[in-house]
Parts: structure tokens; C-alpha cells; sequence
């Protein structure tokens, strides 16, 4: 647990701390130990909330890996978001829903260029229903390989977190595992696997943001994946 502390902060946490930390001061200093406490408690939880731990991310470019902290709450076939630009025939998606304790840092799944950044506004449903992906708040991403394959992935606000932030703008290169924004208190993202991509994960299993495996491209050809170093 110390461990958890004892890593990097988000800079865009480090404003929430002050004010979870400076009202704990004033709770203090009124001598309220029934507030004190919980504000104290709060604090120590922000710090745990925008950390930024430095992750190990797999050197293969025909591996997709885990875009965020979280379980896999679902895997279906859906049409992805129009925005993305990746046609009206389902995809596989796959749904990581993050709670107010993992890591909110975005990573980029594999290297490629930006082709679309687009914020759609939205409801704040739970999360971790099937209806969020289509009706909550979102930012979708399309990323455009080297091989022409575009891979997208979507931020989901969810009913406590109410804030997308994205990083990154078209245009602009990304390697795998580069933070490409995050969001605010507990959310959803979404990975649209493209056609011939071999799922490696399952619903249930928790995923590490730009460490875990989670999809092997162009499966279908059956060229064999030699060990992945870090």
C-alpha cells in the first residue's frame, strides 16, 4: 500500500489535493476531530486517486494492450461511435470500467497517428451499464497505425466522474502506452477491436493501462507472436 504512495502525481491532481488538504488544515485548526478525520482520510485518498505510476509496455507493435487501469466489464460486438470513422458494421468492444480506486490514466493501445479527437456531450449513466457507451458524455479516438489499420477507443464519463480530459489532438504521433488523457472520479473506456484481431481477455479480468495484452492484430494469417519483452 505505502508503495501506491510513493509514485509520481498527476500534475492535473495536484489542485484537488491542495483543496482536500487545505480544508483538512482549517478542520484542524478548528478542533472538530468529527471532521478532521474524514477530511484527513479524504486527502490521503486523493493522493491514491492521481497517481501516476510508471507502467512497462510490451515492444510489439502487433499487440494491442489495455488503454486503462480496470475490470472487463463486457465484450460485445457493436457498431463503434459514428464520430470514429470506422464504418456501421459491428466491432468487438471492449469495455474496461474503472472505479474511484484504479488508476485513471489513459495510454495509448499501440503506436499510430491521430486521425480524430471528437467530445460528444452527454448523460451520466452508470458506467458500467451496456446503455453508457452510446448515451453518456465521450471522447473518441481514432488512431491510425503505420500499416493503415485504424484502432479507436473511447473515454466514458460515468455518474461520479464528470470530467474528460484528452491530451492529444489529429495530427499528432503516438507510441504505445503513451498517456493520452484521463478522467475524473470513476469512468469507462472503450476499445474497438478492428476485423481479424484475436481477443486475448475476458470479461471479469483485470487489466494494467498500457502493460496488459489485451488483442494480437492480423491473428487471422496465423503467424505465431514470439515472447513480448519489456
Amino acid at each position: 500500500m505505502l508503495a501506491n504512495f510513493l509514485v509520481p502525481i498527476l500534475q492535473d491532481g495536484w489542485r484537488f489535493i491542495a483543496i482536500f488538504a487545505g480544508v483538512t488544515f482549517l478542520a484542524a485548526l478548528s478542533g472538530a476531530a468529527w471532521l478532521f478525520w474524514p477530511l484527513f482520510v479524504l486527502t490521503l485518498w486523493s493522493i491514491y486517486f492521481f497517481r501516476d505510476p510508471p507502467r512497462g509496455v510490451p515492444q510489439d507493435d502487433g499487440l494491442l494492450i489495455a488503454p486503462a487501469d480496470g475490470l472487463v466489464q463486457m465484450v460485445v460486438q457493436a457498431a463503434p461511435p459514428a464520430e470514429l470513422g470506422l464504418g456501421d458494421e459491428p466491432l468487438t468492444r471492449v469495455s474496461i470500467f474503472l472505479s474511484v480506486f484504479d488508476v485513471h490514466i489513459n495510454r495509448t493501445p499501440c503506436a499510430g497517428t491521430v486521425e480524430v479527437v471528437a467530445y460528444r456531450p452527454g448523460k451520466f449513466l452508470n458506467a458500467a451499464a451496456d446503455k453508457a457507451s452510446d448515451e453518456n458524455e465521450r471522447m473518441a479516438i481514432a488512431l491510425r497505425r503505420d500499416d493503415g489499420v485504424t484502432i479507436g477507443f473511447v473515454q466514458i464519463a460515468g455518474w461520479v466522474a464528470r470530467r474528460i480530459v484528452c491530451y492529444v489532438k489529429p495530427g499528432q504521433a503516438l507510441v504505445a502506452g503513451e498517456r493520452f488523457g484521463h478522467i475524473r472520479f470513476g469512468s469507462r473506456t472503450d476499445l474497438y477491436l478492428p476485423a481479424g484481431a484475436r481477443l486475448l481477455v475476458a470479461p471479469g479480468q483485470r487489466m494494467i493501462g498500457g502493460e496488459t495484452v489485451m488483442a494480437e492484430l492480423n491473428a487471422a494469417d496465423g503467424t505465431a507472436r514470439r515472447a513480448v519483452e519489456f
